[in-house]
């Protein structure tokens, strides 16, 4: 990567800016001040017209960032450029040269300067074979042994050294202590097992207990993600969060169990148990709240119609239940996976547009919380649409 590649990267950003602006009116002209739903409409054209999609996490890093210090990887970067009107992002750089810069490609080389490459090469001078030869090891040999002496002198020095070497070895080792060191080691033996039994006592004396969720009213599993607070005595509570249709696994040596239950769709449940004489395994009701559900109804429901009549009729029927089911004053909050931009709030016009513009994001629309007050209209929504990569987790 050079300086050049990451001017070259501002460019292309002026350009998807330009190609979107010609089709569509978003709340700001500057593409580094788009959100919310300018970011779902734009990611909706690039997936139209160059068949592929960033998700919002790298719209916050490129194009929230000016000018920005790390280039995306090549695939992004192509799908830009052709976003753009380009083959490729070589053809956008090729199309967008600096003075003096050059781009190099050695696939397009022409036949001329592969035929200069070659006379370099042959014209270059050969180096000193004896440069690259490796020294030879020299091999000292042994000194020549004096074959005047006689064997039996031969003999008599390697009869001294034997007796020398057998003086030496023939010393025996001191006698130890064994019964000293089979105590030793017996205390340490016992030692550790204790430590182990301290250590491991609430494994060891623990007891598993699995709870499952369902819908009271239509006998499945809930659909929202659950969380589970055990209140333990003179503890700090805590806490779980349990996907939809998963079961909550808990080990205690304790008797009792205290359970709150709560999932932005259903009523809160408090859940007390006496576990000296309990299942292993059991089924908890959860009671829907029909009126929250109602609002994530009509917040995700399909109104693509047969013709345009019949969807206009819809998106006019949506906007008025969700303006029934909602407070007027309503806080309502959209949850981001981004350092730049965490949350950002809506009104409740801003929501329902959101919800009424048919596209493929708000099939990803997950309503983290959402509250009512005593007449019944809800008075807040937090809610988050998930990239394709995080629902692949």
């Amino acid at each position: 990567m050079t300086d050049l590649d990451l001017l070259h990267f501002e460019q292309l950003k002026k350009d998807v800016q330009g190609q979107y602006l010609k089709e569509y009116t978003p709340s700001q002209d500057d593409i580094s001040k788009w959100k919310g739903i300018d970011i779902i409409y734009f990611q909706e054209d690039l997936r139209k017209k160059a068949k592929g999609n960033i998700s919002e996490k790298s719209f916050y890093t490129y194009f929230k960032n000016s000018p920005v210090t790390k280039l995306p990887r090549i695939d992004m970067l192509n799908l830009l450029s052709i976003y753009a009107g380009y083959d490729s992002w070589y053809e956008f750089k090729k199309q967008h040269l600096f003075a003096g810069e050059l781009l190099l490609e050695n696939e397009n080389l022409d036949e001329e300067e592969i035929d200069e490459l070659e006379k370099t090469v042959a014209s270059a001078p050969e180096l000193p074979k004896n440069e690259f030869q490796p020294k030879k090891t020299e091999s000292k040999t042994p000194e020549n042994i004096d074959l005047q002496k006689s064997i039996t002198e031969i003999q008599r020095v390697n009869t001294s050294v034997t007796k020398n070497n057998e003086t030496e070895f023939s010393t025996p080792p001191p006698k130890k202590n064994f019964f000293k060191k089979n105590a030793w080691a017996l205390i340490t033996s016992v030692l550790i097992t204790i430590t182990g039994l301290l250590g491991f006592k609430d494994v060891i004396f623990s007891k598993s207990y699995k709870y499952c969720f369902i819908d009271k009213d239509r006998g499945v599993s809930v659909i929202n993600t659950l969380e589970i607070m055990v209140v333990k005595e003179n503890e700090s509570p805590l806490m779980y969060k349990i996907k939809p249709g998963d079961c909550f696994s808990y080990s205690t040596k304790d008797k009792n169990l205290k359970m709150r239950i709560s999932a932005p769709f259903y009523e809160p449940l408090e859940v007390n148990r006496s576990l000296e004489n309990a299942p292993e395994e059991e089924k908890i009701e959860l009671k829907p709240d029909d009126y929250k559900m109602a609002v994530y109804y009509f917040s995700i429901k399909d109104i693509k119609g047969g013709n345009p009549e019949e969807q206009v009729a819809l998106i006019k029927q949506k906007r008025n239940q969700l303006e029934n089911l909602i407070s007027n004053n309503a806080i309502i909050s959209q949850v981001y996976d981004n350092d730049t931009y965490g949350i950002e709030r809506l009104d409740k016009q801003k929501y329902i547009t959101l919800v009424t513009t048919p596209t493929t994001s708000l099939k990803n629309l997950n309503v983290i919380e959402m509250k009512k007050d005593n007449n019944g209209k809800i008075v807040s929504i937090k809610f988050k649409i998930t990239t394709t990569d995080e629902k692949n987790k």
